[in-house]
């Protein structure tokens, strides 16, 4: 499996490397032009913001687009994204971006949500949205509670997520 795109039965999520142009002292500059992108969302996560929030009862929730692929660059701070899609060979993956990272590409269909770090992050979405997209279809919340499969494969018990853009571990042996 290619580290940076996930094959699958359905669409992939893919992180998508974009153009530095330069860094010079005190300055970077890039292109991170979205081809086909209709809309721009800016978000703000002040400290370690789950969004969307858990239930009162602490059941994780997502947000699914049916008619929107988000294009997502960190700008600041860190975020992990945790992604379901059961068109997906392995259904569940989490997604650490960073500032100057990859832009992280969700197909329409995938649930999704993000962590912050604690000291917060801020995330420019290029998203792509067909003409039926509204505020109030793609921005639906689905809460785990509700929907059993999502339960299921986000649980303690289920077999764990795929892991993309974590430093590697070293386990290492005391002699």
């Amino acid at each position: 499996m290619s580290p940076s795109q996930v094959l699958s039965k359905g669409r992939c999520f893919e992180l998508v490397p974009y153009e530095k142009f330069r860094n010079t002292p005190g300055v970077k500059f890039f292109d991170v032009t979205i081809a086909n992108s209709n809309a721009r969302d800016l978000v703000i996560h002040d400290g370690p913001a789950v969004s969307p929030n858990n239930t009162d009862e602490g059941d994780w929730q997502f947000y699914l687009h049916p008619n929107q692929e988000d294009n997502l660059l960190a700008l600041s701070g860190g975020r992990t994204f945790h992604l379901v899609n059961f068109a997906w060979d392995y259904p569940f993956h989490m997604v650490r971006l960073e500032a100057d990272g990859d832009i992280l590409r969700i197909p329409p269909g995938t649930f999704h949500r993000s962590v912050s770090d604690p000291n917060g992050s801020t995330v420019l979405n290029q998203a792509v949205r067909t003409a039926v997209a509204t505020v109030e279809s793609e921005f639906r919340v689905y809460s785990t509670a509700e929907i059993p499969r999502l339960k299921q494969v986000t649980s303690q018990s289920a077999p764990p997520p795929m892991m993309h853009g974590f430093p590697e571990i070293e386990l290492r042996r005391v002699a």
